[in-house]
């Protein structure tokens, strides 16, 4: 047993059971985003979290128990994304970045987002040419340091 294969059942267990990601969070108490993150393998649930999680996925103790292990973060399986939706964040990464990165530092310096003390929200947007999809981000402002 390892957390892919605690992953692996999560997401058979929510397919199997039309389950949805914002129903589990609102059990846990927390956002969709991070629930979903910490079911998919990349964050730590406490144990009644773990417990909260197992008891929609039907989980083993030793299954719960991995829930709780601090996990190897990042789960794309090359450098650059084949899935096309996850490309696409990449892609935007790839022409945006710069600009990203030139406007963060015009407005608050040198330093980076923290993706540690981050939120993020993912909606959906009506357009009558076709929704869109809404994602808002927001991590603390981190200053480089002089020493």
């Amino acid at each position: 047993m390892n957390r892919l294969e605690v992953t692996e059942k999560i997401i058979a267990n929510k397919v199997a059971n039309d389950l949805k990601w914002a129903d589990i969070a609102k059990k846990v108490g927390l956002s969709k985003e991070w629930v979903t993150a910490a079911c998919l393998g990349q964050m730590t649930l406490t144990a009644d979290q773990a417990d909260i999680v197992g008891d929609f996925f039907d989980l083993t103790s030793q299954e719960r128990q991995w829930l709780q292990v601090v996990p190897y973060k990042g789960s794309l399986p090359t450098s650059v994304p084949t899935d096309p939706l996850i490309y696409r964040f990449y892609e935007l990464v790839s022409v945006y970045g710069t600009t990203f990165k030139e406007l963060v530092h015009e407005e608050f310096g040198d330093g980076i987002m923290s993706a540690i003390d981050f939120r993020m929200d993912v909606t959906r947007e009506p357009d009558p040419n076709g929704d869109r999809v809404k994602i808002v981000m927001s991590g603390k402002f981190l200053p480089y340091k002089t020493y």
